[in-house]
């Protein structure tokens, strides 16, 4: 039952703290410090509200008291909707919003919400869905403060705080306090409210140009856009509408598509669909090649076109050898068997590794050691170089931990700043001398963030981890550290990406960013979860937190790669059962989504498949090339070549715990290319003009589907080809049928002939498969538009708005295709040259 509580429980992430100051902890964001000075506190009142418990008033968010329990909002149920709106003392724009919390952790704190905000209080727009961590630190969100289009600013009077789940869930909701920050001078916000309102009202001139255009109301249209000098979309686009809408000339709508497309306005559409991906094992014609293993390292020289590789385990013992790998020569060469022997690195797994493309040297730090051999003289963090030029090793130093850098640790991160020649170093498990007195209750110690700069020679420890001895300390900045977790730099925005990871039990599944230049820490999925994928919340579309995520950078295209293989269950030696899986995953940096680009799940009952994965590279399944899930892998990243390159790892079969692979793996990601694209419009394009044929001059539509269509459709795919048959039914449609009619017809006579004109078919190239809409990337059917690629709220063209007005005449319906393909064809057409998605009919509810 829900109840409201007055206990304060403490929550094991209370500490966990991104900043040992409370200030530089909320205002860590990608704003500009000087936000906080140019956007002011911003006066408002409790406007309305779901419910309340007793003594727990709406009003009480408006005093920030974390001492005193009682002095918050706490709805009367958990049960939605629950809400808290606030009216602001006049419109303002609202960049911030700031959560207060009590002193303690508290299970009535809201792990999720969402702010609404608009200027009236029926009509609001979503500004930011996050949040809050179960502890006592103050948080600040920034809200969208834009419109869709990012053209003006968004003033709002009213702002709805929406709770959907509090950390304990069968506890209602409870906020103690809420500041908001922007700006509510009318010096300010009246030329913002002036301009919004005008974007607002050329919007309604457009939804009504379009409204006529498409009900044939062409004096009204020339009337409106005259008297308004509004124009409903750029004058090539009402090219396209005069070709295709108004002249029906086919050819000619053909010819501009292949137009607008060899002059790019569709690149950008095709820049937003996901990648299409291929694995391909690798075969070398090397002799000699590394063997099984796993918890090695591997780096790139892209450069050079050379990838090296560096110990691990092979499920017996430590490695120390150094292998080289020619990416142009397709061969393996070992560098070095024993390191050791030449002034190198012991053998090692869990180590990192990172490449100076300046000095072409690698970098080495950190080891796993087992627990019976960490004694006081053993456990030292030694530092490595590897000169690729010279071949030869060289001890940078004995221990660094001796001056000022990390103790020595595993499950670390290292990343490379080329032009500042620094390199960072986060997290990972200290090890600590065996003690004969110790326990295995102590807690485990986390490093922190060290930089390294190459050309002094000196270590600095920039945050230190939030359990660290110091950490209360004003001064100094800290973070909550961890393992298993993904680093990666971007050397133009000069900054550090760290997604996941674990801290003892804890899962994290943040995506940070830290600042290498002005030292801000962010929280990317919360500043900007309400940019972020319309998908449930619960399902949380991104990669699950693990040990097992691999993470790369193209800092030239803003985008972070991440591999995950196996997940976290309760027996780590049997990681392979039924939710085994691969997918992959690619975050925007410049929309701030993640995409998954696939997913393939493996079989609990697949051991002796998996385990012939190692040699054949099968996967279970369609039989396409695919690494088995494994984890102890290293993925790495060729930025020249676009390609990543995976090796080994641990399969995790629990019938083979000392099984460790040596499968070399390439994977490429591809946009849809422009050819795709062309093919895809000439098919829809074609498909109409053969409908409007079928009805006038049958013999011509049969020889115009046989040669034309028939050349735009790839007749190795199943459902294309289904499509073009059903296609021929329209030959056999008489007067009196409708359209529902003859996509029923499936009698056999029907689809020999469908079958007989396909066989007969002229020019029938196998035309590569589109991708350019679902996972399936098929092409467009008469029953599903959801293939199509081309995103479309209605499912047939009746359906459509610009059928909403009943017309008998069939000059009106022939009219009224050729609209609803156009509405799809302008939606591939950059949305700033066409006319407004939406519908004035949309509006009307009757």
């Amino acid at each position: 039952a829900s109840t409201t509580t007055t206990s304060s429980p403490t929550d094991s992430s209370a500490n966990g703290s991104y900043s040992a100051a409370p200030v530089a902890a909320v205002t860590n964001t990608n704003t500009q410090k000087a936000s906080f000075t140019l956007f002011e506190k911003l006066s408002f009142s409790i406007f309305r509200y779901s419910s309340y418990s007793p003594n727990y008033l709406p009003e009480n968010v408006l005093v920030d008291c974390p001492n005193d329990q009682t002095s918050r909002w706490s709805a009367y149920t958990n049960s939605p909707p629950q809400y808290l709106t606030l009216k602001l003392k006049r419109p303002a724009i609202v960049k911030k919003i700031k959560f207060g919390k009590f002193e303690k952790s508290h299970v009535c704190n809201i792990k999720k919400f969402r702010v609404f905000g608009g200027l009236e209080d029926e009509h609001m727009v979503l500004l930011l869905e996050g949040g809050l961590k179960n502890d006592n630190i103050p948080e600040v969100f920034n809200l969208r403060c834009m419109t869709e289009d990012g053209t003006e600013n968004l003033p709002i009077l009213y702002l709805k705080i929406v709770p959907l789940l509090s950390w304990g869930p069968s506890f209602n909701f409870s906020i103690w306090y809420i500041e908001l920050h922007g700006q509510d001078d009318p010096m300010y916000t009246c030329a913002r409210m002036k301009s919004y309102n005008s974007l607002r009202e050329v919007e309604i001139i457009k939804l009504c140009l379009k409204h006529f255009r498409q009900q044939g109301y062409m004096k009204a249209f020339d009337a409106l856009q005259e008297q308004t000098q509004v124009r409903l979309e750029h004058t090539l686009i009402s090219e396209l509408h005069k070709y295709l809408v108004v002249d029906g000339d086919f050819e000619g709508a053909e010819r501009f598509i292949a137009d607008c497309i060899d002059e790019g306005l569709m690149d950008d559409y095709l820049n937003k669909k996901d990648y299409k991906h291929t694995w391909q094992i690798k075969y070398t014609l090397s002799d000699v090649k590394p063997g099984n293993r796993g918890g090695h390292q591997l780096v790139v020289d892209a450069k050079k076109r050379l990838i090296y590789l560096y110990g691990g385990w092979d499920g017996y013992q430590d490695l120390s050898d150094l292998w080289l790998y020619n990416i142009e020569l397709d061969e393996w060469t070992l560098l070095c068997e024993r390191s050791e022997l030449v002034n190198g690195p012991t053998p090692r797994s869990c180590h990192k590794m990172i490449f100076d493309p300046v000095s072409e040297n690698i970098f080495m730090l950190g080891r796993y050691l087992d627990n019976s051999i960490r004694t006081s003289e053993y456990i030292k963090s030694d530092f490595y170089l590897y000169d690729t030029r010279a071949r030869i090793w060289m001890q940078i130093c004995d221990d660094t931990s001796q001056v000022g850098g990390p103790q020595l640790v595993y499950d670390h991160q290292m990343c490379m700043d080329t032009d500042k020649r620094t390199i960072y170093v986060f997290g990972g498990k200290i090890l600590t001398p065996r003690s004969s007195t110790a326990t295995s209750a102590i807690e485990a110690e986390y490093s922190g963030l060290f930089s390294y700069h190459i050309a002094t020679n000196t270590w600095t420890q920039i945050l230190v981890d939030c359990h660290h001895a110091s950490a209360s300390q004003a001064d100094v900045m800290s973070i909550k550290s961890r393992i298993t977790h993904c680093m990666v730099f971007h050397t133009k925005q000069r900054k550090l990406y760290i997604y996941g990871g674990q801290r003892g039990k804890e899962d994290l599944d943040e995506l940070l960013t830290y600042d290498v230049d002005t030292q801000a820490i962010s929280i990317l999925n919360k500043e900007h979860s309400h940019q972020c994928s319309t998908a449930s919340t619960e399902a949380k579309f991104e990669p699950s937190p693990g040990y097992t995520l691999r993470a790369t950078i193209d800092c030239d295209r803003d985008e972070i790669y991440v591999f995950s293989s196996l997940h976290k269950i309760k027996d780590r030696r049997d990681v392979h059962h039924i939710d085994a899986s691969n997918s992959f995953w690619v975050y925007s940096l410049r929309t701030y989504k993640w995409s998954r680009i696939y997913y393939r799940r493996h079989s609990a009952q697949d051991v002796s498949s998996i385990y012939k994965a190692n040699f054949l590279g099968a996967s279970k399944g369609d039989g396409a090339l695919e690494p088995c899930p494994r984890y102890a892998h290293q993925l790495v990243y060729d930025e020249v070549a676009k390609t990543h390159y995976l090796f080994g790892g641990n399969p995790g079969i629990s019938q083979y715990q000392q099984l460790r692979l040596d499968d070399f793996w390439m994977l490429y990601l591809e946009k849809p290319k422009r050819e795709e694209i062309l093919n895809h419009c000439r098919y829809l394009i074609r498909k109409l003009h053969y409908e409007e044929m079928t009805g006038t001059e049958p013999l011509k539509a049969m020889q115009y589907l046989r040669k034309q269509i028939s050349a735009v459709i790839d007749h190795n795919d199943d459902e294309q080809l289904n499509n073009f048959h059903k296609l021929a039914a329209l030959l056999f449609k008489s007067d009196d049928n409708d359209a529902s009619d003859v996509q029923s017809l499936t009698t056999t006579p029907l689809r020999e002939k469908a079958e007989e004109i396909n066989e007969n078919a002229i020019e029938t190239p196998n035309a590569e498969d589109t991708h350019l809409g679902s996972d399936d990337g098929k092409l467009e059917s008469n029953e599903s538009l959801t293939t199509s690629g081309i995103s479309e709220t209605a499912s047939t063209p009746n359906d459509s708005s610009c059928t909403k007005r009943a017309r008998t005449d069939a000059k009106g319906e022939l009219q009224n295709h050729r609209a609803f393909l156009f509405n799809k064809l302008v939606q591939l057409m950059p949305s700033g040259m066409v006319q407004p998605e939406r519908n004035l009919s949309d509006f009307v509810v009757i």
